[in-house]
């Protein structure tokens, strides 16, 4: 019942547009079973509105993050098809609670992974990689979460945004990356692939094993976001976030860029 409970007041919370209480009053902190309970929970209400289900992202691939909340693993969620806006695309404010973006590189697979998961099935797995920006957002109010409480909110996830120039594998490796963040022209974060669990194949990796041994393996076509290359930052209608990604010798790789808007969904 607690877990009913818990995805109803996050359903109520994205409907309202009110922030709600923590859900590990309901569910407990550190109850991962249960949390991941309420996160279907909330899935299938998507479901059937009429969301469909177009990839995975995965969160908490800081060692930082995890220490601040006390695990030491990451976490997922799922991504719908409403979430996606393409590069330049304007986001409307309407849309979100407490945003913040964090600059991410996101893979879009050729080829289910439903086999064994090893660093050469995954790596064949990929058809390409974009810069991506992850609008991270909470039904929780303040931000006031821990590890079940992110969990249970599908990962914390809000929008995305996808750059425009796909790049394979044979012409960069992730973990060798620099990412630059501004917010209307000011850098507000910089990272690097080696960031994302030291490298953001071995995020879809962990994604890969963990989607399998839940029963819903990672497929073709669907887009995974690997993990922030650094710290996220918040936003507010009028700016316009700009994520680039370079080589370590600054051989550009892509950009995307999302401004944000007050107007109505």
């Amino acid at each position: 019942m607690s877990i009913e409970v818990a995805a109803a007041q996050l359903i109520e919370a994205s409907a309202s547009g009110v922030p709600t209480t923590p859900v590990r009053e309901l569910i407990g902190a550190t109850n991962v079973e249960a949390a991941y309970g309420v996160q279907q929970r909330v899935t299938q209400a998507r479901l059937a509105a009429g969301a469909h289900i177009i990839g995975r992202k995965i969160g908490l691939t800081s060692p930082a993050v995890q220490a601040q909340l006390g695990v030491d693993q990451p976490d997922f969620g799922v991504l719908f098809d409403d979430m996606a806006y393409a590069d330049a695309a304007e986001v409307p404010m309407s849309r979100l609670l407490q945003p913040k973006a964090e600059a991410e590189i996101a893979f879009v697979l050729a080829d289910d992974l439903d086999c064994e998961i090893t660093p050469e099935t995954v790596r064949a797995a990929i058809d390409h990689a974009v810069v991506a920006l992850e609008i991270v957002d909470s039904r929780i109010a303040d931000w006031d979460i821990t590890f079940a409480d992110t969990v249970a909110d599908n990962a914390s996830s809000g929008l995305f945004s996808l750059g425009d120039h796909s790049l394979k594998l044979d012409e960069f490796e992730p973990r060798d990356t620099v990412m630059t963040m501004t917010i209307d022209g000011a850098v507000v974060s910089t990272g690097s692939g080696e960031a994302c669990l030291g490298d953001p194949l071995n995020a879809l990796a962990w994604l890969a094993q963990t989607a399998k041994d839940f029963g819903e393996p990672l497929r073709a076509g669907q887009v995974i976001l690997s993990g922030a290359l650094g710290p996220m930052a918040p936003v507010a209608a009028g700016q316009t976030v700009v994520a680039e990604l370079t080589t370590t010798d600054g051989r550009p790789l892509g950009t995307v860029t999302t401004p944000f808007i007050e107007e109505s969904a």
